[in-house]
């Protein structure tokens, strides 16, 4: 057990006695532990020069408290053990950099097929420990939105989620409340007029984008998985630069909009806001959340009443200007 340390076993052995019995000498040592009294003898000689034991009396020996005998060698150890570590970190990165110079396939491979393509997007999310980057856009390639599953299932696991929306996706069928379900569980979710590509990244290591969707003479999506290069840092920049860009989309509980302490909207009145400085219109929010159209457009009128605001150009500004998103 006190390898770790140092001590071999006859070592530790003869220490633990020690610690029991306050001292010993070298015949009481030898009859406890069933050695001749040349070899305790010798471990006594052997403890006291490493620090683990200290002759008290001609030929009798007590022990160094375990704190100040083991301690400095368990940390010294534990040191070496670091650097080791290190050394094999740096050693592995180099060797990861070694086979991305030579083989060009482990930093691209290539999905020919659709059911391909869903597996990585189930298996990406599955595997996430730290972060989901996502691109949403209109017109799903694998699956609709409303059926990745795998999202809410990260999302419990504590894996943060930062999504954004292209303007259409949140135009279609039942998309507006599946967006507000996945903020209820901690999704970050912000929109833009228009995204570049469809992409996916877990944990900034691994990217999942399409490259062919529609073409002729293609029957098939064709994907493409990024893992460690400066093209998957490209990608995560260009997510960044988009989610810089984009509106942020608000739908709290009452009483937990703790970061505009000023804001004078409810829940509700939040997400709706959120939905239209994003982009999505009246006729649609009303359709989705199953509410009339004159519905939506009397709580419209009410936000604008609040912002002092003619136009909803002028309430998207002052919503900005006041931080209400």
């Amino acid at each position: 057990m006190l390898e770790a340390a140092g001590l071999d076993e006859l070592e530790e052995r003869a220490y633990r006695l020690l610690v029991r019995a306050g001292e010993a000498d070298a015949a009481g040592l030898a009859e406890e532990l069933g050695i001749t009294t040349e070899s305790a003898r010798a471990a006594l000689a052997g403890m006291r020069e490493a620090g683990l034991a200290r002759e008290v009396a001609a030929g009798r020996y007590a022990p160094v408290a375990p704190e100040v005998a083991l301690g400095p060698r368990l940390v010294r150890r534990q040191e070496t053990i670091d650097w080791a570590r290190q050394a094999v970190e740096q050693l592995a990165e180099e060797y990861r950099a070694s086979l991305r110079r030579s083989d060009a396939d482990r930093l691209i491979e290539v999905l020919p097929s659709r059911a391909a393509l869903r597996e990585q997007v189930r298996h990406l999310q599955d595997s996430a420990r730290e972060e989901v980057l996502y691109f949403c856009r209109a017109g799903h390639v694998v699956m609709p939105s409303v059926d990745n599953t795998e999202e809410l299932e990260a999302l419990g696991r504590g894996v943060g989620y930062r999504v954004i929306y292209e303007q259409a996706l949140l135009e279609e069928p039942g998309m507006v409340a599946n967006v507000a379900y996945g903020i209820k569980l901690g999704e970050q979710a912000r929109a833009v007029r228009a995204l570049p590509v469809r992409m996916m990244i877990a944990d900034r290591s691994i990217a999942l984008l399409p490259l062919v969707q529609h073409a002729e003479g293609v029957t098939e999506t064709t994907a493409a998985l990024v893992r460690g290069s400066s093209l998957l840092e490209a990608l995560i920049a260009l997510f960044e630069a988009q989610w810089e860009r984009a509106t942020p989309i608000r739908f709290l509980e009452d009483g937990q909009v703790t970061d505009t302490p000023s804001c004078p909207l409810d829940a509700d009145e939040l997400y709706l806001l959120s939905l239209l400085v994003a982009g999505v219109p009246e006729k649609t929010i009303a359709s989705q959340l199953g509410l009339s159209l004159r519905t939506v457009q009397r709580r419209v009128y009410h936000l604008m009443r609040l912002a002092g605001a003619q136009t909803r150009m002028q309430l998207a500004w002052h919503a900005a200007r006041e931080r209400w998103l």
